[in-house]
């Protein structure tokens, strides 16, 4: 498949050609040079990379998308499609499957691979039935006692008309509600972007995990920008993606989420398999660590965790004469 580049990464494109050529070509010798010479230059270029620069790494064109993770991560996965309400959204993928032969309940946002996937898709924003599926699919864990593995890939949900017809609000928070009083582990993880509500619906957890470049706000930061400034340019935009502190390492020392996961040199793009299993490690160790919890103990400990959220330990000193 044709690797796509970012602006910043132009320099990668010819090594990568020379690469692809050396290979084909069977010259090992020249592709073991190339494929130090591309480390090199990706790790470079990743350091140098601005608040804005690593969202546009979470919304690459060839990151890893669920059903991709899940094929790495799952055997024996069955989807399960529709809401038994209105009809099926291709913009959430979800089933039954097996992770070490362990049985689970997983949901994801897909955005699609291909231009004509990601129309259909919706880009990975959710309608109502899209939701209402997830929660479906909740609700039959919590019965069977399946534990949950969410993976979060959307700007957010779809604002459309007819999501506000078919009752938008409702779904989304029937997901929080579902998640929240789930009696079985639930483990979440950011493949890419979250957005707003749509990935909240989904990330309601015990762990919230996060690739590298993963990120995580209440709005994008174009749609920020369109309401700081109303010009939405690009350096607003860029201002508004470092004011958010959307990025992993920030939701990490925030308490946002509980691990970073490194991604390969360059991005999750650059070796989707090897990111998704790097992945897969720390859920698995999530899940190792909540398997012992009774159902109780997880409900009450989840609730504590979502309620840790937001608070802050600085405190700020006020004069009284500044005190209207």
């Amino acid at each position: 498949m044709p690797r796509s580049y970012l602006d910043f990464e132009e320099p990668l494109r010819e090594l990568d050609r020379r690469r692809d050529a050396a290979a084909i070509a069977g010259d090992e010798m020249q592709v073991e040079a190339l494929d130090r010479e591309i480390a090199s230059v990706a790790r470079a270029i990743s350091a140098g990379l601005g608040a804005w620069q690593r969202i546009a790494l979470a919304r690459h064109p060839d990151r890893p998308t669920a059903i991709e993770a899940f094929r790495v991560l799952c055997t024996d996965f069955v989807e399960l499609r529709g809401d038994r309400c209105f009809g099926d959204d291709p913009a959430v993928v979800a089933g039954l499957a097996r992770r070490n032969g362990r049985p689970l309940a997983v949901v994801g946002h897909q955005r699609g691979r291909d231009p004509g996937d990601r129309v259909r898709r919706n880009f990975g924003m959710a309608r109502p039935e899209g939701f209402r599926k997830a929660r479906r699919v909740f609700d039959l864990a919590g019965r069977m006692g399946l534990p949950i593995l969410t993976l979060v890939d959307t700007q957010g949900a779809w604002p459309g008309t007819e999501s506000e017809e078919r009752g938008i609000a409702e779904s989304i928070s029937g997901c929080l509600a579902a998640l929240a009083g789930a009696p079985v582990p639930v483990v979440a993880a950011l493949l890419g972007e979250g957005g707003s509500g749509g990935a909240l619906a989904f990330a309601v957890a015990d762990r919230l995990l996060a690739l590298e470049n993963g990120c995580l706000s209440v709005i994008t930061p174009e749609g920020c920008a369109s309401i700081l400034d109303r010009k939405r340019t690009p350096e607003g935009v860029a201002r508004a993606a470092e004011s958010l502190r959307m990025g992993a390492s920030d939701l990490l020392r925030l308490g946002v989420v509980d691990v970073v996961v490194p991604e390969p040199e360059g991005g999750a793009h650059r070796d989707p398999d090897a990111a998704v299993q790097a992945l897969g490690r720390e859920i698995d160790r999530a899940f190792a660590d909540l398997s012992e919890i009774s159902p109780a103990a997880l409900r009450s400990l989840r609730d504590e965790r979502l309620r840790r959220l937001g608070r802050s330990e600085l405190a700020v000193l006020v004069e009284p004469e500044q005190v209207c």
